[in-house]
């Protein structure tokens, strides 16, 4: 399993030179299975060039996640070139939770007067799944699905193959329960053994905001640790985080790591970065 990062800023897209080396698009995360099938995880500007690259690949078929329904991960949507090419396909998981649909979640992106084109002018083939099921089984994917803590609700996600495990959970607050939401305990239980976990870490401890739906890097590194996580991903950077901010974070989730004695391996994801799980 092939883990690439086409987007790892959160909240809103970010540009300059401060942002070179991290990236400045908002979430989306692409999959490839043994079997080389193509999974996309959250459509935030990052998939404006997956959707470039897939396209110059040829490939056609897709199967999407979308964690919730906040703007940052689905504002590249419509800028996603292959859903207006009638050849391709796409099955599109998701728990519609404060939605009343994934297909109205989207639509809503592309309503006038905010967007020029509506949503009946794409022109792919999509199935939606919207069973909010516990599991599912791809292939040779096995998939898990637990509620994040986060206004108005959401699903992370655990993907697993050959007996690797790769856990997802972005825009997840781990001190605060939100409605729908989880423990810190059900959190540990779904990240054991991970091979991977990239986990939302927006805020320093100096700059954490209670109830706005996401984790300090203190926090992932502690779950990561409880969970007996082999490595851990830092995601969804604040917009006002600089390149030599996360650099400091990063550096300083790698001392906490070894002062816990772990060998834990520690990295800040980047626009561009692939993960071998």
């Amino acid at each position: 399993m092939i883990v690439r990062c086409w987007g790892a800023r959160g909240s809103i897209p970010v540009s300059g030179r401060e942002y070179v080396k991290y990236g400045g698009d908002t979430p989306c995360i692409e999959i490839r299975t043994r079997n080389d099938d193509v999974l996309i995880v959250d459509a935030g500007t990052g998939i404006r060039r997956l959707g470039n690259a897939l396209i110059k690949e040829g490939r056609f078929e897709y199967t999407m996640f979308f964690t919730h329904a906040h703007w940052d991960h689905l504002i590249g949507f419509p800028f996603f070139k292959p859903i207006y090419f009638s050849q391709v396909k796409i099955g599109m998981y998701g728990c519609p939770a404060a939605q009343t649909s994934i297909k109205d979640m989207l639509s809503n992106v592309m309503i006038a007067p905010h967007f020029p084109v509506d949503y009946r002018e794409i022109h792919c083939q999509i199935e939606y799944h919207e069973a909010c099921a516990e599991q599912y089984i791809l292939d040779s994917l096995f998939v898990s699905t637990i509620a994040i803590s986060h206004p108005n609700e959401g699903v992370g996600y655990k993907f697993e193959e050959e007996g690797k495990k790769f856990v997802f959970l972005t825009d997840n607050e781990l001190t605060f329960r939100h409605p729908g939401g989880g423990v810190f305990e059900d959190y540990r239980n779904f990240c054991l053994n991970a091979d991977l976990l990239i986990h939302d870490a927006e805020f320093t401890p100096e700059d954490y905001k209670k109830t706005w739906g996401h984790s300090t890097y203190k926090d992932a590194v502690k779950l990561a640790l409880a969970a007996g996580v082999k490595k851990l991903g830092l995601f969804h950077h604040n917009q006002e985080r600089t390149d030599e901010d996360i650099d400091k974070i990063t550096l300083h989730c790698q001392e906490l790591i070894r002062e816990a004695g772990s060998s834990m391996e520690c990295v800040a994801l980047y626009q561009g970065m692939e993960l071998d799980v």
